[in-house]
């Protein structure tokens, strides 16, 4: 190769080496712009996740779903709401589902409603009955989850507290409450990406009340979320979407 081939390469080489740099800065950059700018407010969500201990889970040993969380629907626990003669799941109807009507003359038991579904985005009816299945009351961390995470040396007045509160409950859709089963943010997300702000949020509140923990995985799923949402703030009892209506 004569001098002048030769200087021509190690231009060419040279030259490729930078755009290949600018490219892999240019990809880092879009990654970091991706993420959160800036510390986190003190009342969003990411800021309380941070503060939450990350262990690894624990066993199911010793876990049953009514002997260690009570019965379900109680209304004689801990829990906001509670005690005001309607039971869980109908506190949670009436609260989630829109243009409602009772049975009889109650007004606790909800007869039919309609649900726009946070998990789909689907608009779902709501008919008690042989088919009332279509709308559950999901527990935002599962009931299983929040054993392998710390339930399990909780007291029993704060499992059954756990069970039936408004913070950790939400109508939704049954099938997908079905695929969730006792899964954490990285065994499952709804699948309306919309909603996965929110939905962690709430998870992580929970935890926060509740004095759980995170798993290195579910804390990494849930950091993935809120990096495109940083300033998701921490729902509290009286949320709007969080307080149970009083009764008329």
């Amino acid at each position: 190769m004569n001098p002048t081939t030769f200087r021509t390469a190690l231009a060419g080489l040279a030259l490729a080496a930078a755009l290949s740099g600018c490219s892999a800065l240019a990809d880092q950059t879009a990654d970091d712009e991706a993420g959160p700018v800036g510390p986190a407010s003190p009342a969003s969500a990411q800021h309380a996740l941070a503060q939450l201990p990350v262990r690894g889970p624990a066993t199911m040993t010793g876990y049953d779903r009514e002997a260690k969380f009570g019965a379900p629907w109680s209304d004689t626990t801990l829990a906001p709401g509670s005690g005001n003669l309607c039971d869980t799941r109908n506190d949670v109807l009436r609260r989630d589902l829109h243009r409602i009507t009772f049975r009889g003359t109650s007004r606790c038991v909800v007869a039919t409603g309609t649900l726009a579904d946070p998990y789909t985005g689907k608009s779902i009816r709501f008919v008690r009955g042989p088919h009332s299945a279509v709308v559950q009351i999901d527990h935002a961390v599962a009931l299983g989850a929040s054993w392998r995470t710390g339930a399990a040396g909780l007291s029993q007045q704060q499992r059954e507290a756990l069970g039936n509160d408004p913070l950790n409950l939400l109508a939704a859709s049954g099938p997908a409450n079905a695929s969730k089963s006792d899964g954490d943010a990285a065994a499952w997300l709804p699948p309306r990406a919309a909603f996965r702000c929110p939905y962690v949020a709430r998870q992580i509140a929970v935890k926060a009340k509740y004095d759980l923990w995170v798993t290195p995985p579910e804390k990494t799923a849930m950091n993935r979320v809120l990096s495109r949402c940083p300033e998701q703030p921490l729902p509290t009892d009286t949320s709007t979407g969080v307080a149970v209506p009083g009764l008329k």
